[in-house]
């Protein structure tokens, strides 16, 4: 974004670079891409992609850590096996992520809660100054990528979260629902004007697979073509509606079988051979 009134930062904010309000992160980290995932509206699978696509980094040998800065609507810690587990204490260097099953370092508002079903009864700036903190206070050390999960939507904690940190790209998650497709559209919008670019389009629950006799059922008549032309943006995947993906908080994504993980390499190469 070309000027920085809607920051929460503005007035104060120090920073000389241009089209930011990007944040000093903690001097401990050494952080060479972030990736965000974003949605235009909730309930389209946009942390379940998350948490698929830090796995999927991490199991190409990667470091990588995890973002849930859904601040309002934590989901994170239970897709990666976390939902029991808190944050107790903090030192001088800053707040210490934990650990998740196969050395996924991850951060969320849920570990500094009493239980996972406290509601945050906060209002956007003190959510947006939370946000920050998860860039600013949480010792990451080095990681070849941090993903962040980002707020659904357009609002002010979306584009804190977008000035706060030097997002290297955004991987958009939907529907195939003309009516996803419009809220969508104004997701990437607003992503192009913040100056931040939109590697593609994650496609989720697209169709069913009859148990029986294999066929490929799509559940929506929609054509997304003339969407993603007008929008110059690739579908870099189109993910089914199965038990396996839903059940990932039960099973976790390390047990995905391979058609799906196969699917789910575009994503990874994408955003691996992407250069800023």
């Amino acid at each position: 974004m070309s000027e920085c009134n809607s920051c929460p930062s503005q007035g104060t904010c120090s920073t000389e670079k241009q089209n930011t309000c990007e944040i000093t992160i903690n001097p401990l980290n050494k952080v060479k891409n972030i990736i965000g995932v974003m949605s235009g509206k909730g309930g389209v699978g946009k942390s379940t992609v998350a948490t698929m696509l830090a796995y999927e980094l991490l199991r190409n040998g990667y470091e990588v850590g995890l973002m849930d800065a859904d601040i309002t609507g934590p989901s994170i810690p239970r897709l990666v096996k976390l939902q029991d587990k808190r944050i107790t204490t903090t030192s001088e260097k800053g707040m210490t992520p934990l650990i998740a099953p196969g050395g996924l370092k991850v951060m969320s508002t849920n570990f500094l809660v009493d239980t996972e079903d406290s509601p945050v009864l906060w209002r956007g700036p003190i959510i947006g100054n939370l946000v920050k903190q998860f860039w600013t206070d949480v010792v990451w050390g080095e990681l070849d990528y941090l993903i962040v999960d980002m707020p659904p939507g357009t609002a002010d904690v979306a584009i804190t979260a977008m000035q706060s940190m030097p997002i290297t790209g955004i991987v958009m998650v939907t529907v195939p629902q003309d009516m996803v497709s419009m809220i969508v559209s104004k997701a990437v919008h607003m992503a192009d004007k913040m100056k931040v670019p939109v590697l593609g389009v994650v496609e989720n629950m697209s169709y069913i697979t009859c148990p029986k006799c294999g066929e490929r059922i799509e559940m929506f008549e929609y054509d997304d073509n003339n969407f993603m032309e007008e929008n110059n943006i690739p579908i870099l995947c189109k993910l089914p509606m199965n038990k396996d993906i839903t059940s990932i908080s039960k099973k976790g994504v390390l047990g995905l079988n391979k058609d799906i993980t196969d699917e789910f390499s575009k994503v990874v190469d994408t955003v691996v051979n992407y250069k800023k």
